[in-house]
């Protein structure tokens, strides 16, 4: 709590003197902390659906024979390939991309969450009411709008052109927002009824470490079946 304490008020000195810029930052550290969690997690995927392999080649070390091994080799580790040799190296570049997306995007937040503060004022007898007219706002215009900008943004950044950016599309948009409605709205509500507008962006992005960790899993997952 002393470390949050301290965090809290370095934002807040910052935040004071330059706010979009502090905002910015803070939202691009955020965006790597949800991508290297990312990593970690296809990391432990990848080992985790090693073993049967490993244990295969160790029965077969000791000369017990194994039906179809060489034949369907993938019937024990279905998403593995099997010439796999264990985890990719963490990726530097993928960990750039999202900190950049996460830096880029900020200032349109930054200019709605502002918005939505002068369009549903919270007043001392009215709270509730403008809270969740800001959620619904929110989840119907720059819910959809925001998951456009992330899925085109890193197909572009990854070297894909239109068609990829369309598959991409085609594949996971509406999965992906589905899930979107079933975590945002309730954070949402929180957010915009005790919040105060300088903490509402750092709160939606440390909440949505977990979601942008489910962001960067589907996105690489669509790039490995492309």
């Amino acid at each position: 709590m002393v470390i949050v304490g301290r965090l809290v008020a370095k934002f807040n000195s910052y935040y004071d003197k330059r706010p979009l810029l502090t905002t910015m930052v803070t939202n691009a550290i955020l965006g790597g902390v949800a991508d290297t969690v990312a990593q970690t997690i296809t990391a432990y995927r990848t080992r985790t659906a090693m073993l049967p392999l490993v244990n295969q080649r160790s029965l077969i070390s000791d000369g017990i024979e194994l039906d179809d091994v060489n034949e369907k080799p993938a019937r024990f580790s279905p998403d593995l390939h099997p010439q796999s040799s264990g985890p990719q190296p963490f990726d530097f570049e993928r960990l750039t991309r999202f900190m950049s997306y996460g830096f880029i995007m900020t200032p349109l937040q930054f200019k709605w969450f502002g918005l939505l503060t002068r369009l549903f004022p919270l007043t001392a007898t009215s709270k509730t009411i403008p809270a969740l007219q800001r959620v619904a706002m929110d989840q119907l215009v720059f819910a959809p709008f925001g998951l456009c900008c992330f899925f085109t943004f890193m197909t572009v950044a990854e070297g894909g052109g239109k068609k990829h950016v369309v598959k991409k599309f085609q594949d996971i948009y509406i999965p992906t927002l589905r899930a979107n409605y079933v975590l945002w709205p309730a954070v949402q509500i929180l957010n915009f009824r005790v919040m105060p507008l300088k903490f509402q962006i750092p709160f939606v992005s440390t909440i949505g470490i977990a979601w942008t960790a489910y962001l960067s899993l589907s996105n690489q997952a669509e790039d490995e079946a492309m």
